[in-house]
């Protein structure tokens, strides 16, 4: 099975791209997990650039989702919700898509207590829309906690956790 794992940050030490890191470790190995890190480079949706041809950023990115049998999301909160990042890049999914129908599972990871409950509510309601089949959910509250900067998940609770939610990514195929 082909993953796509998409980050709603940014930043190049984000908790919730090196929980991606570490979900990579715990794929089986007749699994691929890519890490998707071409989110920053989409332009600002413009249905006016949403063509046959749409700019090559955005042609990468729906190739990318094309490649995958499901896809990972992780996305912090900020400002109590989806990440304009992230929000954009849905955005040029949505007449071209890509996200019908695909096996998909929501983590929301904060350093708060909340677990960017919020930004995983309204992801939920997006991907919902677009009819993606969410398989599996999860908010992790203090993230920074339970996963180092080595990619190592150091909590036994979030690592079966991740665990359920990726066997029933895999069980969808």
């Amino acid at each position: 099975m082909n993953i796509l794992a998409i980050s709603g940050s940014l930043r190049a030490r984000s908790s919730n791209t090196n929980l991606l890191h570490a979900i990579v470790t715990l794929a089986p190995p007749n699994t691929e997990v890519r890490i998707y890190e071409g989110i920053g480079e989409l332009p600002h949706f413009n249905p006016d650039l949403d063509r046959d041809e749409p700019p090559v950023a955005v042609q990468t990115w729906r190739d990318q989702l094309k490649w995958a049998d499901g896809v990972i999301l992780c996305t912090p909160e900020y400002a109590n919700g989806v990440p304009g990042v992230l929000k954009n890049a849905l955005d040029w999914i949505v007449s071209s898509g890509e996200f019908v129908d695909k096996p998909t599972v929501v983590i929301s990871a904060s350093p708060l207590q909340t677990g960017g409950e919020k930004a995983h509510t309204s992801l939920l309601l997006t991907l919902e829309m677009m009819t993606a089949n969410i398989t599996g959910k999860l908010t992790v509250p203090l993230v920074n906690q339970k996963v180092n900067e080595a990619y190592v998940i150091t909590d036994a609770i979030l690592e079966q956790e991740i665990n359920q939610v990726l066997d029933g990514l895999l069980a969808s195929q």
